[in-house]
Formats: C-alpha cells, sequence, structure tokens
C-alpha cells in the first residue's frame, strides 16, 4: 500500500487498516510534520481514499488537502438537504477556492431559515462520523442506479463519460452520490463547516438550461480556521465593489438597460477617463499610434480572422449570421482585424516596424448571464487595446517593453504586487479550438517560453486556455472574495498577419509575413475600476480621487473667501466641490468622511481674514492652518507624483 504526504510516497504493506493509519507512519513521516510545524504550518492531516485504494495523507495548508475536506463537505450538504428536501435533483458539488457549493434542482429557492436547518443536519451528519465508503458499477448499472434514485442530472453526466471511464460512488450512512473523489474516510474529520449562501445558477452554466438553485459553503480543519475566514470574508464585503461602488456612487445598474451594462456615474466616469488620459499619454511617449475604428464590421471581416467560426456565440449578431444573401454585421468582441487595416493601408517597409497601434476601444461580449458581476465581468466594456505588428527578430524586445509597461501601470495604480502570471497555452487534446498546426503552435509557444525565462517571470501555465491563434501571458488578479480573473494579456501571433495578407519588404528586398503581439497595458476599465475600489475601500488615491478637495465654511461670513479658494484650485486643474451648506461643520466633515475626500479644506472666521485654509486630510489628519499656496502645492505634488 501507498501512502502520499502532500505528494510524497511512503509503502505499506496493504492491509495496514485505513483509519489508523496516521498511527502506523514511520519516524520519517513524523519528522515531515514535525518540520511543518517548526515552519509554522497546519499540521493537522487528512487520510483521503484514491481511485487505487491506496492511501493519501494530506495537510490541511495543502491545496490538495483543504480539496479533499471541502468536497467531503459538499458531500455532506447534498446528504441534508436529500434529508430535508427529499424531491431535491442533486447535480454536482465541486469544491472550490475558500471553500465548495452544491447545485439542486428544487421547485423553490432556499432561505436563510432552509440554510440554518440545512446546516443543522450537516452537523448531525458530521457527528455521526460516517465512514465514506468507495464503489464503482459498469455504464449501465451506474445508469439504472441513478434512474431509480430519480437523478436526472447524474444520469447526464454519466452518459457524458467516456466509455472507457471509472464510474465510482461514494456512500455514507444513508446517502450514496456519483463522484470520482478523493474523500476523507469520514465525516467527522470534518470540524467546521459554514453555509454562507443561496443563489441561482444555470446547470452546466449555460442559459438554455434549467436554472438550478446553488448553496455556497466552507469547511476548515478548525473552528478558529473557520471564525479567521469569516472575519475575513466579512471585511470583503465591506470592501466589495458591487456593493461600495454604488453606496459612492460611481456606477449603477438598471433592468431596462440589461445585465452586465452598467452606467458610470460622474464619479466613476471620472475616474475611468483619468485612467484612460493617462495610458494614452503613456503610449504616446513609448511610440504608439492611436487608432479610432468602427464598433461594427461585417461577418466577411470576422471570417477573415477566425472569429466567425471560433467565437460567434460570444459575439452580439446585427441579422441572420446564417443567411448569405443579406448582410450581416457583428458589434466587435476585438479590435485586432480593425488595427490591421492600418497597417494594410498602403505597403510597409521594414524600416515601419515595429508598428505599435493603440486604441482605446470598446468591445461587445455575449458572456452569460450567470456570469455577470458588478464591474468585474460585463457584456460592455472599454480596454486599453493595443497590437504591434514587427519583424521576428524584434519579438523579444517588444514583449518585454509590453511587459514593463504593463507592470509599470499596475504599479502606479497600486495593483502590482497582487497579480501573478499564467502561460496559457493550447491544448493539443483540443485542436478544433484553435488555428494553425502543432508545429506552428510549438514554435510560438517555444518563443514564449524562452523570452519568460529570459525576463525571469514567474509564472504558472494554463493548459487550453490560449487564444485560437497563439499563446499569451495573462496577468491574474482576485477580488476580494478570492474569485481570479484576467486583468492584462500579452499575446504572440503568428497566424493572423498571413491569413490578411499582411506583408513588408524587408532589407533584402523581398516580401515577409510580420509577427504580431496582442497586448492591453492596464485591460478593460471598468474590471480595473473594481479593482481599485476594493484595493483602496473606496478611498483613491489623490489623483484618481473623483472628488480631491472639498471647502466648506463654518459660517456665510467665509463663503467669499471659500469661491476664490475654489477658482484658485479649479484654475490649477484639481477637482473641487464647494460646500456652503448651512449645517454644522461637524456634519459637513463627516460627510466628506463618508465619500472619502482626500482632503478638506475649512475656512471659519479667521481662515477668511488671514487668506488662509485649515487643511485636514483624510489620510494624515489635521493637518493645521496654511496659506492657500501652499495647501495647494502640497495637493499639486501629490498629484504629480501619484502618490497612494
Amino acid at each position: 500500500m501507498k501512502i502520499t504526504l502532500n505528494g510524497q510516497t511512503l509503502e505499506f504493506e496493504r492491509g495496514t487498516n485505513v483509519l489508523d493509519m496516521l498511527g502506523a507512519v514511520d519516524a520519517d513521516l513524523k519528522k515531515r510534520a514535525l518540520a511543518a510545524s517548526v515552519e509554522g504550518k497546519t499540521v493537522s492531516l487528512v487520510t483521503a481514499i484514491d481511485h487505487d485504494c491506496d492511501i493519501q495523507v494530506l495537510t490541511f495548508d495543502s491545496d490538495e488537502g483543504r480539496r479533499v475536506l471541502r468536497h467531503t463537505a459538499s458531500h455532506v450538504l447534498a446528504q441534508a438537504v436529500k434529508r430535508l428536501f427529499p424531491e431535491a435533483k442533486l447535480a454536482i458539488g465541486p469544491a472550490i477556492d475558500d471553500g465548495f457549493y452544491y447545485d439542486f434542482d428544487v421547485e423553490k429557492p432556499f432561505t436563510p431559515e432552509d440554510l440554518a436547518k440545512i446546516e443543522k443536519e450537516m452537523q448531525h451528519i458530521i457527528k455521526k462520523n460516517e465512514r465514506l465508503v468507495r464503489s464503482e458499477l459498469p455504464r449501465e448499472e451506474a445508469i439504472a442506479l441513478m434512474q431509480e434514485k430519480g437523478e436526472p442530472y447524474k444520469v447526464e453526466l454519466i452518459e457524458d463519460l467516456p466509455q472507457d471511464a471509472v464510474i465510482s460512488f461514494y456512500t455514507q450512512g444513508d446517502f450514496t452520490d456519483l463522484c470520482a473523489g478523493p474523500h476523507l474516510p469520514s465525516t467527522g474529520k470534518i470540524k467546521a463547516v459554514k453555509l454562507l449562501s443561496a443563489a441561482s445558477a444555470y446547470w452546466r452554466g449555460s442559459e438554455k438550461n434549467k436554472m438550478l438553485q446553488r448553496i455556497y459553503g466552507t469547511a476548515f480543519e478548525s473552528k478558529e480556521a473557520l471564525a479567521q475566514h469569516l472575519a475575513a470574508l466579512e471585511e470583503a464585503r465591506k470592501r466589495d465593489h458591487n456593493k461600495l461602488g454604488r453606496e459612492l456612487e460611481l456606477f449603477t445598474t438598471v433592468d431596462c438597460i440589461g445585465q452586465g451594462l452598467p452606467i458610470l456615474l460622474p464619479k466613476g466616469a471620472r475616474i475611468v477617463q483619468l485612467l484612460q488620459r493617462w495610458v494614452e499619454d503613456e503610449e504616446q511617449k513609448r511610440g504608439y499610434l492611436l487608432t479610432k475604428t468602427p464598433l461594427m464590421a461585417k461577418r466577411e471581416l470576422y471570417k477573415i480572422s477566425g472569429h466567425w467560426d471560433h467565437y460567434l456565440d460570444g459575439m452580439f449578431v446585427l441579422g441572420d449570421p446564417y443567411d448569405e444573401t443579406k448582410e450581416c454585421f457583428a458589434l466587435r468582441p476585438m479590435t485586432c482585424p480593425f488595427q490591421y487595416q492600418v497597417f494594410l493601408n498602403r505597403m510597409r517597409s521594414y524600416r515601419d516596424l515595429p508598428m505599435r497601434l493603440g486604441e482605446t476601444s470598446t468591445l461587445f461580449r455575449n458572456e452569460d448571464s450567470g456570469e455577470m458581476h458588478g464591474l468585474i465581468r460585463v457584456r460592455q466594456f472599454t480596454i486599453s487595446e493595443g497590437h504591434i505588428i514587427l519583424r521576428p527578430e524584434q519579438l523579444e524586445q517588444e514583449f518585454a517593453n509590453c511587459l514593463e509597461l504593463a507592470r509599470y501601470m499596475l504599479d502606479t495604480v497600486g495593483l502590482g504586487e497582487d497579480v501573478s502570471y499564467r502561460f496559457s497555452q493550447w491544448d493539443p487534446n483540443n485542436t478544433a479550438k484553435y488555428e494553425g498546426t502543432a508545429e506552428q503552435w510549438d514554435e510560438a509557444q517555444g518563443l514564449m517560453e524562452k523570452i519568460l525565462k529570459d525576463l525571469n517571470v514567474p509564472y504558472s501555465v494554463g493548459i487550453d486556455e490560449a487564444a485560437f491563434y497563439g499563446p499569451k501571458l495573462d496577468i491574474q488578479i482576485k477580488n476580494v472574495f478570492g474569485k481570479e480573473d484576467t486583468l492584462i494579456t500579452i499575446q504572440i501571433d503568428m497566424l493572423l498577419a498571413k491569413k490578411f495578407g499582411m506583408e513588408y519588404v524587408d532589407a533584402d528586398g523581398q516580401k515577409k509575413t510580420p509577427y504580431i503581439i496582442h497586448r492591453t497595458s492596464l485591460g478593460c476599465y471598468e474590471r480595473t475600476l473594481a479593482l481599485l475600489i476594493e484595493k483602496y475601500a473606496g478611498a483613491f488615491p489623490t489623483w484618481l480621487a473623483p472628488t480631491q478637495v472639498k471647502i466648506m465654511t463654518i459660517t456665510e461670513r467665509g463663503d467669499d473667501w471659500a469661491r476664490e479658494v475654489e477658482a484658485e484650485l479649479l484654475s490649477r486643474g484639481m477637482r473641487v466641490e464647494l460646500d456652503l451648506r448651512n449645517e454644522k461643520i461637524g456634519f459637513k466633515i463627516r460627510q466628506a468622511q463618508q465619500e472619502k475626500v482626500p482632503y478638506m479644506f475649512v475656512i471659519g472666521d479667521k481662515e477668511a481674514q488671514e487668506g488662509t485654509v485649515a487643511v485636514r486630510s483624510r489620510k494624515d489628519g489635521d493637518l493645521g492652518t496654511m496659506t492657500l499656496m501652499d495647501a495647494a502645492q502640497r495637493l499639486e505634488e501629490e498629484i504629480r507624483t501619484k502618490a497612494r
């Protein structure tokens, strides 16, 4: 029998009692557990039975250990729901980052009271410490079993499995579920569990399928760890851009406009405008040529690029896509085939390359409604898109320049320390999704691998995450709830230039096909705004704040000087609000603090007489009385340096 400790295998004689295994391990395993404790890691151990009936020993601080714990908790959830709601149909119940969920087909949505009852029933199951027993069945017997139990979704899952797939089940007490495992040996190994929420979710994520009810939960190795996680969740809720962005009047959504189509209110629109102007100016300094291309095109353009074949379901189409006798247009989901027309406008020389084209592009993607979330995932968005058309020998330097620009942007706005890097590659077993040959993909991925190593970029590999025309470096980031999304991409494309007939005359007089880099410098502005709301809890750095200074008077005797202060700051390009209301100054200050304004200039009789302002900083508190020039210069320096 094998025992694996966080991926390292030890051999034991078969027949050793599974539940006693931890007491039988040799000194080597104990030494490793001790070493883990010295490093400050959790040393509680999980035993999990895999499909070979060998044993995995996993610490709870390992990703796999947490997945096993939480996946077992999802089975306990399903068992509890079936006991309380016998007519519920089971769908799927995976472990996810920081927790688990299970989807059910039920007549009515789950209420908070239902969740409380379900969680109580889960505690009974855990306390009973029921063993999880694995079994296998041939395909027809497995289907018959699930049909007998009235589980149509499980039948569908079995029917979709490959013919040679091992079909396994796990049973705990009176409950049996289709599952590949692995699991904890018994329910009692779950020490702390909490149900968090219920939501709607389409079966298999498609709005063409039935709407199910999803219950989210989490599980930990101890009550203390669970309490810490719940506290972190509460903090995340306070920072959630979907809540805070609406409270601060940065954006809103309207049912009659549609899901995934947010409206940026004046304050949010101002922040996005500031980001866009900054990006465009910075790109101009780095040799980018600004373009402005149409928001839609005929299907013929997308057929050339391949998007019609590979991305039609994700596009908004105007007309019948299958009627070739009539014109059909589609809103653009990307800008690349439009910007290629700039290169194709006339014959190009090798001296014209690299040609760096940049555009603030509004794009449209028909995302599933179940994927919509505030500003993070939307159907219309604006992106700092660009394409670099270059000679092969320029590829590494231009790629490095793109990465340096992206890192500069992220560091400046304060997101640089929060990102990770993913080398997104094709899946050779899913070639229908991609253009090009295996040899072309090997070449492109080999080039990117060399560049990333030369640049010392730490990355994970994402198989089947590439664009259909080439590999990419995805700069990934998580929101406050731990959901990961792509913020910035840099892609190598060795295919589309040839499809569009893009050529340049090289130094030897021969016509050659260029390479292309697709890239963004700050990514999607809506998503960036969402992440900045959460990063700063709405308290933006002064250079990005929609209102930088609030000028407020104590009595109306200071109104004239307040207006002069406003005029001076406006003349310096600052964003100012004047508060001359007949309210107590404490009330005005509290409101400005709630609106997270970086600076407040308070004007009383003394300040009005002396031509000064009493300065309060959101960050540093009361800064005392200053001349207007001194206060203005302090703000100008903070804005100029983009201080955080």
